[in-house]
């Protein structure tokens, strides 16, 4: 199930948006925001109480350098690991400093995953609406459908391959707290940017609230 989800989740979104076309963007910002939810909760019960128990005086300076790096993926990937996507312009080639950018993070994000088999269910949440959203665009900017299906694969099985990386390369191990520190970092500034841009004017109605209580609620119990 840990190389299993995530792909399958980002294959799905695919799928979603190929053949169902769905026009409620309110109902996919809400998918955001329990994604964003569900990802936090269990960064913040699961992963975090790990690393500090690991007593590396290190570890914040890891998480920080994490949330950096994040922020310099997203100068070139510009957001669309949150669903933040814009533009109407025909593109003629694939975005590569969008795919280089979008499949970093998501080969990071798996590192964990083999010590932390619930965190393959956030990411799986966390990449559907993704996967929707971008297929979207590109759809809508005349991405040539090859490049696309390349594009989304490609995407669908970074995350499963830092885990497979994680799981069989011991040598891995020994930097293992400061990987997933990393990977906290990255964790943190997503979700909690997804949870602050998943609805107009980043203001908080009741069905915004219900879904991340429910994220939170859902990550208490696995």
């Amino acid at each position: 199930m840990n190389y299993i989800l995530p792909l399958l989740s980002v294959i799905l979104g695919y799928a979603i948006a190929l053949f169902i076309k769905p026009k409620k963007k309110n109902n996919l910002k809400l998918l955001l925001a329990f994604s964003g939810s569900f990802l936090l909760s269990i960064t913040v019960m699961h992963l975090l109480p790990e690393v500090y128990e690991s007593h590396n005086l290190s570890v914040g300076i890891f998480i920080m350098l994490g949330i950096l790096f994040q922020i310099v993926l997203e100068f070139f990937s510009k957001g669309a690991e949150h669903g933040h996507v814009h533009g109407h312009d025909k593109m003629t080639q694939m975005p590569w400093l969008l795919f280089i950018s979008l499949c970093i993070h998501a080969f990071l994000e798996g590192f964990p995953v083999g010590h932390h088999h619930d965190l393959a269910y956030g990411i799986a949440i966390h990449h559907l609406p993704i996967a929707i959203i971008l297929t979207t665009f590109f759809l809508n900017a005349q991405l040539n459908k090859t490049a696309l299906f390349l594009f989304m694969v490609s995407f669908a099985i970074m995350t499963p391959l830092g885990t497979f990386i994680s799981d069989y390369f011991p040598i891995l191990n020994q930097y293992y707290t400061q990987i997933t520190a990393i990977v906290i970092g990255i964790l943190f500034h997503i979700s909690s940017t997804i949870i602050f841009e998943s609805s107009e004017g980043h203001k908080f109605n009741i069905a915004k609230i219900s879904v991340i209580i429910l994220g939170i609620l859902l990550a208490c119990y696995l």
